[in-house]
C-alpha cells in the first residue's frame, strides 16, 4: 500500500480523515502534536483513535507555540470563549499552526518516501481560521514540491483535504458510514482530563449542532456542570 502521513489531533475531523485514508487504500502514519495547548485530552483521544485504525506508526511531536502564545488555546492570560456568531477570525486562532504542523508531515513524508499528505481541514463548518482555507492549501502545496528532494527527482507530494467543502453534518454521515465510533474523539477547546467537554466553546457547538443536523445524538462527553 501506499503511505500517507495523516494529521490526527483527536477530534471529530481528523479522525473521518483517517478513516477517509484507510478505505482509500493508503497504509496511515498518524501525526499528532503536543503543542503546548491548554489541554492534552484530544492527545489521549488520538492514541486510542491511532491505535483502533492499526497505524503502522503514531508520533505525537512537542513543540512549544505556547512560548509564542497569541492565541487561547495556548496563552495563559486568554480566557477560551463561548461561542458565539461573529466573522472575525476567533482568539482560538492559533497564529500559523497548520503551516508548523505540514512542515512536519512534510518531513517525515521525506522519510518515508510518501507523496500523500491528509489533513481535515473544513472551509464551511469551522470557525473562520485563515490556514483551513483552499488557497491556502494549494499555495502550501506548491512550496513543497518545491522545497523536497521527493519532488526534485520527480516524486511529486500531494496534500489531500477529503473535508474540505463539506459541512460538519455531511462529514459525520460519512464518517458514520465507514464505522467511526464518534464517542472516542475529543474536540473540544478546554476538555478535562478524562476527555469531557464544556458544551460551550466554538468546537463543542460546531460538532453537536452537526450531530443534531444529522438526526443522532451527539455521543460525546460532557463535564457534569453541563
Amino acid at each position: 500500500m501506499s503511505k500517507a502521513i495523516v494529521l490526527l489531533s483527536g477530534g471529530l475531523d481528523s479522525t473521518t480523515t483517517l478513516a477517509i485514508a484507510k478505505s482509500e487504500g493508503f497504509d496511515c502514519y498518524a501525526l499528532s502534536f503536543d503543542y503546548g495547548q491548554k489541554q492534552s485530552s484530544e492527545l489521549i483521544s488520538a492514541k486510542n483513535i491511532a491505535k483502533q485504525f492499526d497505524a503502522p506508526e503514531h508520533r505525537i511531536m512537542r513543540i512549544s507555540l505556547d512560548d509564542i502564545g497569541g492565541s487561547a488555546l495556548t496563552d495563559s492570560h486568554l480566557d477560551i470563549p463561548k461561542y458565539e456568531e461573529s466573522s472575525d477570525i476567533p482568539i482560538t486562532y492559533v497564529p500559523a499552526r497548520n503551516t508548523v504542523f505540514l512542515s512536519f508531515a512534510l518531513a517525515w513524508a521525506e522519510v518515508l518516501e510518501s507523496q500523500s499528505i491528509f489533513i481535515g481541514v473544513n472551509a464551511l463548518d469551522y470557525s473562520g481560521y485563515p490556514d483551513c482555507r483552499p488557497e491556502y492549501i494549494k499555495a502550501y502545496e506548491v512550496m513543497a514540491n518545491l522545497a523536497t528532494k521527493q519532488s526534485i527527482q520527480g516524486n511529486k507530494l500531494n496534500i489531500h483535504t477529503p473535508l474540505i467543502n463539506l459541512t460538519k453534518a455531511q462529514i459525520i454521515t460519512k464518517g458514520l458510514r465507514l464505522g467511526i465510533d464518534y464517542s472516542i474523539t475529543t474536540s473540544c477547546y478546554q476538555a478535562n482530563s478524562s476527555c469531557e467537554a464544556c458544551g460551550e466553546c466554538d468546537a463543542c457547538v460546531i460538532r453537536r449542532n452537526g450531530f443534531v443536523e444529522v438526526g443522532i445524538e451527539d455521543p460525546t462527553k460532557y463535564q457534569q456542570n453541563n
